[in-house]
């Protein structure tokens, strides 16, 4: 746990990077069409055929530090194939080690389409679930228990295949330099779909275990970071290689286990944060904050989102102006969207299960009778700080989740939050950006709720509205908070000026 003064920081990258590197390298279904002369469905129709359980090894390191394993299994059913993929990663998250799983079961057809999935992902007392079929061009996702959320249904692009079996349309497959590849991916976890093309980059050699392999160079691109990977002649993938120097090298069952690093490892947090020159004395004393950005025209991030409310973004220079609350809003609980402009802050989401009755039951009792929205708000903020012990968590977060295990980092304060404002009629979303502690600004989500016009608040550290160092990138939800990927390492700040 950070503790400076009284300011406790729990960012939105110490767990989601983990877990959106996984789903990048691990956990991503895809639908793949080779570009050039090849086409998908040749590709597909002549997969590897697997004709008995086959299971591949991979050890993870963080910069060259083991810190896990993933075990991926093909086994042959009667006109199938089951694939099931257990990762676990041992981490340092602010000093406390964290210790994560996620179990990936599959079923696919014969060319490696996918019928049905299921993820779960469990890193201490926080327990999360992912399961989804294909129906025709649609897949129907359910995210924690049976009932718990609304299905999703999502429309695909094409047939699509599990991360955990994409090795097997290299396998037998002669490369070739300058050949590229083409993968529309969707992921379940944020309930995106994305594009990237793979590039064969040439021959080079890896050495794995004192011993040297003849492999294919592959690169490609996911939210704005290099992934690079290396495949052997048969198609057999020996190295990956993501951001913030997360690699996976083949291995086998009984080394793959072994000397896991967690705890001596580095902190997850402090990799990710963006370091300034300048100090701010009584952050949440001070109006103004004006500061210039760098890097995002290297990371490709879209900065729309920095300018708007009390945000305004010009060249590189972003000034930041801290709102006055009012005392009451221009309506009274639940808010009248007869317009139907807020419907999108007021309906559930798949983890923001704002018409649940324990939801709306928990809320309903936070505010009493009061139908004021600013002080029913501010009320619903205090009793998430004040009862959910924050902990770094490595999960999706989930409303429903948060309420049983009352644990988690800003992430589930934020998520909760957004819940329960949603609950007794105020119109809110969640914000994700940074925030300032000592000399370095650490990734952050709070959340925003409309008062009239909108009103930042942080559940973390009992703001309403919160203090000028709260540089918001964008809000929305996990899909939308996927983006800022791209700025890992690359964003850059300078203090020009506060008051």
């Amino acid at each position: 746990m950070i503790l400076f003064s009284k300011r406790r920081v729990f960012h939105l990258l110490g767990g989601a990077v983990v877990l959106l590197w996984i789903i990048m390298i691990g956990n991503l279904i895809k639908q793949v069409h080779f570009s050039d002369s090849v086409q998908a469905g040749g590709v597909v129709s002549n997969a590897y055929a697997v004709t008995e359980t086959a299971a591949e090894w991979m050890e993870i390191t963080l910069k060259e530090k083991k810190i896990g394993y993933s075990m991926t299994q093909i086994i042959p059913l009667d006109k199938d194939y089951l694939i099931q993929e257990d990762i676990v990663m041992r981490l340092n998250l602010l000093g406390q080690p964290s210790v994560m799983r996620t179990f990936t079961r599959a079923v696919v057809d014969p060319r490696f389409i996918l019928k049905n999935f299921k993820v779960r992902i469990s890193s201490g007392i926080v327990n999360f679930t992912i399961s989804g079929k294909v129906e025709n061009d649609h897949i129907i996702i359910e995210a924690g228990n049976d009932g718990e959320s609304t299905p999703q249904k999502i429309k695909l692009s094409g047939p699509p295949m599990i991360g955990s079996g994409i090795s097997h349309i290299f396998k037998g497959k002669a490369l070739k330099d300058g050949e590229s590849f083409e993968f529309f991916l969707f992921d379940p976890s944020t309930m995106t779909q994305k594009q990237m093309t793979i590039q064969v980059a040439g021959n080079e050699n890896v050495f794995l275990n004192d011993r040297k392999y003849d492999a294919w160079r592959l690169e490609t691109q996911m939210w704005g970071q290099d992934l690079v990977f290396w495949v052997d002649e048969n198609g057999n993938v020996l190295k990956e290689k993501g951001m913030m120097g997360l690699t996976l090298v083949r291995s086998n069952a009984e080394k793959a286990v072994q000397d896991l690093e967690g705890e001596d490892t580095y902190d997850f947090y402090s990799m990710s944060s963006v370091p300034v020159k300048q100090n701010l004395h009584d952050v949440e004393q001070l109006s103004f904050l004006k500061m210039k950005v760098g890097g995002l025209k290297d990371s490709g991030f879209d900065p729309g989102g920095l300018d708007g409310g009390r945000q305004k973004f010009s060249g590189e220079l972003l000034e930041i102006r801290k709102e006055i609350l009012p005392r009451q809003a221009p309506y009274t609980l639940p808010f009248p969207d007869s317009s139907g402009e807020m419907k999108p802050f007021l309906q559930p989401e798949w983890t923001i299960q704002s018409e649940n009755p324990m939801i709306r039951a928990l809320a309903g009792e936070i505010a009493g009778s009061s139908s004021n929205p600013v002080s029913v708000a501010r009320k619903l903020m205090e009793w998430v700080y004040k009862n959910v012990e924050k902990k770094p968590v490595i999960s999706v977060p989930s409303a429903l989740e948060v309420i049983r295990t009352k644990v988690g980092d800003c992430n589930e304060h934020a998520v909760l939050l957004v819940a329960l404002l949603r609950a007794v009629g105020i119109p809110a979303r969640q914000c994700v950006g940074l925030v300032y502690v000592h000399n370095r600004f650490y990734y952050h989500a709070w959340n925003e709720a409309f008062l009239g016009s909108w009103i930042s608040m942080d559940a973390t550290l009992n703001q309403m509205p919160a203090d000028v160092s709260h540089i918001k990138l964008l809000h929305g939800g996990l899909q939308e908070q996927a983006e800022i990927i791209s700025l890992i390492n690359k964003l850059t700040l300078e203090i020009e000026e506060s008051r």
